[in-house]
């Protein structure tokens, strides 16, 4: 069984993307770089990221993810902290963290791109 499969395909990565975003937009430190987003463009962005990332039949068709995040100035202590956002959603939802951690691995790898700020 894929790790897609595991999260619930399509419904189960919808239904964490949805609380994912409900933790940034809660999170004070977080919710500024949210300010001027189209946070349903965002949240369908991301499934879409997830679902590739996981095995899935969906092809991320985004921006890349450094032009995405250019100009947003994000700091690492930022991006960790959204990563452990992802990573407290996937768990309250039951997702195993051998999964979890494959998934913050693949996401994790993208750091570069997205990290452009001290």
């Amino acid at each position: 069984m894929s790790l897609y499969e595991r999260l619930g395909q399509d419904v189960g990565i919808r239904t964490a993307v949805d609380d994912f975003y409900r933790r940034l937009l809660a999170d004070p430190q977080l919710v500024p770089y949210f300010e001027n987003a189209d946070l349903n463009r965002l949240r369908g962005h991301q499934a879409k990221l997830l679902v590739q990332v996981t095995g899935g039949p969906v092809e991320y068709d985004g921006r890349e993810l450094a032009e995405a995040h250019d100009g947003l100035d994000i700091t690492g202590p930022d991006f960790d902290r959204v990563v452990a956002h992802l990573a407290a959603t996937l768990a309250d939802l039951g997702v195993a963290a051998e999964d979890i951690g494959e998934i913050g691995g693949a996401l994790g790898a993208h750091r570069d791109e997205i990290v452009t700020a001290s």
